[in-house]
């Protein structure tokens, strides 16, 4: 069975953009973008809902040829084409750069995913993590904190009908007072 895993940046009041969207608060140094390079590097799967895939897909597949990249940001970017990908979205009409459209129910599908082989799954998203963190598929929380104060917008959790026992199995500390801490689901 393949491990499913959601991680974001996320600001210290729980939101991983704040409104409008606006993700400009969570700039990562460049050994936090290392991190996420060489988590992109190691993903079997990702799984993207639709918002974040169109603001990754409009980047990414090309952001190794634009002007002042630097060598992380090209490193990253070849990982990012490389990494299989499944978009869940019913408007969206075409993907590319390694990946696969799914129009039917997200749940079903992460459910069979999951129970295939392959590598390790990181989930993408707030809407399509929802929906997985209230069918209980999520078996991994890495929350990689800044210290800001949103004051609203897109939250990392949602509602749940049941508490989900957690055991932290790592903490680390980045440039400007960014912490990472992962949770395994306790089953």
């Amino acid at each position: 069975m393949r491990k499913l895993a959601f991680g974001m940046n996320v600001s210290l009041d729980g939101y991983i953009a704040a409104p409008g969207d606006d993700l400009g608060w969570s700039t990562p140094s460049d050994e936090l973008f290392q991190w996420w390079s060489d988590r992109v590097g190691s993903t079997g799967l990702a799984l993207y809902g639709r918002k974040l895939w169109e603001t990754m897909s409009s980047h990414w597949p090309t952001a190794d040829q634009q002007p002042g990249v630097t060598p992380a940001q090209v490193e990253f970017a070849h990982r990012w084409r490389k990494m299989p990908k499944v978009v869940f979205s019913s408007t969206t009409r075409t993907v590319d750069w390694n990946t696969r459209l799914v129009t039917s129910d997200a749940v079903t599908e992460i459910s069979r995913l999951k129970a295939g082989d392959g590598g390790s799954m990181d989930i993408c998203g707030a809407t399509l993590a929802a929906a997985a963190m209230r069918a209980g598929l999520i078996d991994e929380y890495a929350m990689v904190t800044h210290p800001v104060l949103v004051g609203g917008g897109t939250p990392y959790f949602t509602a749940l009908d049941n508490w989900v026992n957690l055991s932290l199995v790592e903490t680390r500390t980045f440039p400007d007072g960014v912490v990472l801490t992962r949770y395994e689901t306790k089953r």
